[in-house]
């Protein structure tokens, strides 16, 4: 029980000395904007038009252009994973352009 009161009373100690360095000068927090890389290019080819309305909100061309050469299976898990796990907002009857536009462009085992 003695073991845990030391680092208790450390970090409590701690906290109050950071309290009070904070009220003699206040957190002042102010905007910042940032500029994210943007080529500016878009995929082109069949099925291009859904790959860039859908996938180039996250994702950019070149990093599209440079995947790996996957199955239509495994490429259509890619894609659901997109969707299913990191919540992109792919609209479902564009998922059959997408992956036959990642399969035409990067090839097929």
């Amino acid at each position: 029980m003695l073991r845990w009161i030391l680092p208790v009373v450390s970090l409590i100690a701690l906290l109050f000395s950071l309290a009070s360095g904070r009220a003699e000068s206040p957190l002042v927090l102010k905007s910042v904007s940032i500029d994210l890389p943007d080529d500016g290019k878009m995929l082109s080819g069949p099925g291009a038009d859904a790959v860039n309305n859908n996938c180039l909100a996250c994702h950019s061309a070149g990093m599209i252009s440079h995947q790996p050469v996957l199955t239509e299976g495994a490429w259509r898990v890619e894609v659901a994973k997109m969707i299913n796990v990191y919540k992109a907002p792919v609209a479902e009857q564009d998922v059959d352009a997408i992956v036959a536009y990642l399969v035409h462009a990067m090839g097929s085992k």
